[in-house]
Order: structure tokens, then sequence, then C-alpha cells
């Protein structure tokens, strides 16, 4: 059986006792039907992995008392910036947790001209919570240990006209010719990619202008979600790990 991850952000440190909170006692105790002296491990977003065995546990608390620190090297050596239209419900979360899984560092959501979600403040609040926990749980499961920033949802403009300090910077988009393969190797890369309408030609100008080149990968357009899978999986083949 593998030994299941937890994310706790605190900090942690041999033959501490960590205290869990709500969502991973509820996790280990109700859903794995763990028991005190299981053994897991915990990470907080540092460059290690804490070996531990549960001392206590219930259905809302718990505390593992950690035996063991492991350096880990699971983050990609390629930087990651991804600018997403918004997208309705499995789609942004299956966008965040695949991306996730790939490597992404940053995740920024976007209001485009064709996005079809409209949030006030309090339920932007919610879904960034929300999309957190899915990138959470992707980091459990594929064995990163530094989940990466989902920054709250900006226009477009904002986010093309803020400093995007990138080697390459790529739009996908099926009107534009292919420069993937002509790339000098970047250590850094933003990609954009729209919601389920597409960009408008004047957002995709707007993105041109601002130092982005077009990328077309082949002949067939990808759902909203499916192309940061197929776009990050080849950046990291290329030029990622």
């Amino acid at each position: 059986m593998r030994i299941p991850r937890i994310y706790l952000n605190q900090p942690m440190s041999a033959d501490a006792v960590i205290q869990l909170d709500e969502r991973s006692a509820h996790y280990l105790a109700n859903v794995l039907r763990f028991r005190e002296g299981a053994e897991l491990v915990l990470f907080n977003g540092s460059d290690h992995e804490f070996l531990g065995n549960v001392e206590r546990l219930s259905r809302k608390s718990g505390a593992v008392l950690i035996k063991e620190v492991r350096t880990v090297d699971s983050e990609s050596t390629l930087y990651t910036h991804l600018g997403i239209g918004l997208s309705r419900g499995e789609r942004m979360d299956y966008a965040v947790q695949k991306s996730t899984e790939l490597g992404v560092n940053i995740i920024q959501p976007l209001y485009t001209e064709f996005c079809e979600v409209k949030l006030d403040k309090k339920r932007e609040l919610k879904k960034l919570e929300h999309w957190r926990h899915v990138s959470i749980s992707a980091c459990e499961q594929c064995g990163r240990i530094r989940p990466p920033e989902i920054r709250e949802p900006v226009s477009l403009q904002g986010w093309l006209e803020s400093s995007l300090e990138c080697d390459k910077k790529f739009l996908l988009d099926q009107q534009q010719e292919s420069v993937l393969l002509d790339a000098i190797h970047p250590a850094s890369v933003a990609l954009l990619i729209g919601p389920e309408g597409g960009l408008s030609d004047k957002e995709k100008a707007l993105a041109l202008s601002q130092g982005f080149d077009g990328l077309k990968l082949g002949a067939r357009t990808f759902r909203t979600e499916t192309a940061p899978v197929a776009a990050l999986s080849l950046f990291q083949f290329l030029w990622g790990n």
C-alpha cells in the first residue's frame, strides 16, 4: 500500500509533534480509516518530506510524530506561469489539477471578453479556496512538495500588462503558426489559454503586442481544460523534467 502524503502549511522538524487540520484528519480517519500508529508522509512546501506516525486521530483532529526528514527533488526545472480564461465547474478544476501534476508554478485565472463565468468578490474567494484545495490534493497524489500559487482572478488586459518575467511567452491559438521548436531552451515559460469561447481578435492582438508568440498544437482544437495538459506536457518534455 502506498503511504499517503498530506500537505500542512506549518513548520516541521524531526521529533516534532504536528497537529492535523480538520481536512487532513477527516481524510485519514473517515476515508482511509487510519488508526494510531499508521505511517504517513507530511510536506509543507519546503524541500523536504516528513515521515511520521499517527499519535492521535479523530474525525476532526489528530497529531503526527515526525520520525524522519527526507530531502526531495520532485519539482520541475522549468518555471511555468499559466494564464487561463475562467471556465465552468469541473473544467476549471480539471485544468488546475492536471496543471499541478505537470509542474506549473503559477495559475492565474482570467476574465476575458467571452468568459461566461462572472464572480462577485465573495464567490471569487470561495472559488480560490476550492482551487487551492484541488491543487493541494493533486500535489499529495503526484509527489510534488510545493503547491503552485493560484492567484485571484484578474482581467486579461491587467495580466498582460503586468510584469511577466518569463523567457518565452506563448498564446495558444489555432490561427497562429507554431514557434515551439524554434525557441531557445528557456528557463521559464508563460502560457495563455482562452476560456470555452476562446479569445477575441482584440485580445489576441494585445497578447502578441505584449511579447507573446503564437502557438498551434496540431490540426485539432482542444477544449480549454485539455489545452494546458497538451501544452505543458510538451514544455516539460522539451525543456523540463
